[in-house]
């Protein structure tokens, strides 16, 4: 029985209620099938704190995977599945006010780091109907993608990171985690590959 973990964040800005964490709770419904076990947590906009929720998910529960969904405020309608995580950049303050020392993720870290997850062979293989999907190599430089980084660097690359569309009327919270069991179906099976 593998485990899965699942990543949403808490409100910020003028989100009261964020797409992400709604998609995530939708998809623990759906859940995955009986030989995933899923765990969900919501994460805060908040640097430091993410960074530890991040950590302590890969020290105690060792996942096979470790799946973050964040809000992507400029898009509509358009999901985006995200390739790597970028170490430094990181200047924009979050819901604390703070950025992270040296505006970078790991000290020492490697500039990037790619998720074992190849989004482009998933990106050719799977369509959600009602939304279009992307590919991205820049997960934009603030709680996401610091959050990314963070998790390959401890995960070994095992995580992989989606970006969302806000809520609205034909992008419901149902509606988005559905389109995550179906990403995150073929993202299982592509770590099952890799492992034979």
């Amino acid at each position: 029985n593998h485990l899965s973990c699942f990543s949403g964040f808490g409100p910020f800005r003028q989100y009261l209620f964020n797409s992400s964490w709604e998609a995530v709770k939708e998809l623990s419904k759906k859940g995955l099938g009986e030989n995933i076990n899923l765990q969900i947590m919501q994460l805060p906009v908040v640097y430091q704190k993410a960074k530890e929720q991040v950590c302590k998910i890969w020290t105690t529960l060792q996942p096979l995977l470790t799946v973050h969904v964040g809000l992507a405020s400029s898009a509509t309608a358009l999901i985006i599945l995200e390739q790597c995580g970028k170490n430094k950049g990181y200047q924009e303050r979050d819901a604390c006010g703070f950025h992270p020392e040296g505006a970078c993720c790991v000290l020492d870290g490697p500039e990037k780091i790619e998720s074992a997850i190849n989004m482009k062979t998933l990106w050719k293989n799977i369509s959600v109907e009602g939304i279009d999907i992307i590919l991205s190599r820049d997960a934009g430089r603030y709680i996401c993608d610091y959050t990314y980084y963070t998790s390959l660097y401890y995960g070994n690359g095992r995580a992989a990171f989606i970006h969302v569309p806000p809520l609205s009327e034909s992008v419901t919270a149902e509606f988005l985690g559905k389109a995550l069991q179906t990403i995150i179906l073929a993202m299982l099976e592509q770590c099952g590959e890799q492992r034979e």
